[in-house]
């Protein structure tokens, strides 16, 4: 006749050891996480919100002004680097800068002025790091004021 060892019972410590380990894990993924997510975003933050939506209408007045003008630009990175932007109807004496900032990742921001080539084309003065790039891009002739947010290709 065979006999079986005598298993340990199943008490109540071994219960609460699998729960707690169980909610341990749960609580750690989600404290990482969390913290992935709020380290990461370096989306478009205003300290008033109230305040900010206060100004919601000027800013769609501002957009309309912009659809009036008729202007267009199209902004591009070189092989050295540069910025180049292609415009149509801009006029020929325009300004162009532009504000750069990180979409994701380490906070990081750059000006760039920009020098005509000629026929519509402008290329920025100083080469930029590689890498994602929001462009925020001002063009202004006159009294018009222009301006446009894109991703960088």
């Amino acid at each position: 006749m065979s006999t079986q060892p005598d298993k340990a019972p199943f008490t109540g410590k071994h219960m609460a050891a699998i729960l707690v380990a169980g909610f341990g894990v749960v609580v750690t993924v989600n404290f990482f996480m969390a913290s992935l997510a709020t380290g990461g975003f370096h989306g478009v933050v205003v300290e008033n919100s109230y305040v900010a939506s206060q100004n919601f209408n000027e800013w769609l007045d501002e957009a309309e002004r912009n659809r009036a003008l008729g202007w267009e630009a199209q902004a591009m990175r070189d092989d050295a680097g540069h910025v180049v932007v292609r415009t149509e109807g801009v006029p020929p004496d325009a300004s162009l800068n532009a504000e750069l900032r990180r979409p994701l990742g380490t906070r990081e921001y750059a000006d760039l002025n920009f020098v005509s080539q000629g026929a519509g084309v402008w290329r920025s003065s100083v080469p930029i790091k590689d890498g994602r790039w929001t462009i925020r891009l001002f063009i202004e002739a006159g009294n018009e004021r222009w301006a446009q947010e894109s991703e960088l290709p």
